[in-house]
């Protein structure tokens, strides 16, 4: 029943810490063309720590 959309696309977001966390979420494509960095928790370190965008 859900659309497949190309502008908004699902992404996963995984822990630069290492401890293999993700997140996963929808981003703009046309506002963010390059790979997507934020900062979150990692509830295994217990810390707020950068996600990057993994393909």
């Amino acid at each position: 029943m859900g659309k497949s959309n190309d502008i908004r696309p699902i992404v996963k977001l995984k822990s630069t810490a290492g401890t293999g966390y993700t997140y996963v979420t929808r981003k703009n494509r046309r506002n963010d063309p390059d790979r997507l960095v934020l900062k979150k928790y990692d509830p295994v370190l217990r810390k707020h720590v950068d996600f990057k965008e993994e393909r």
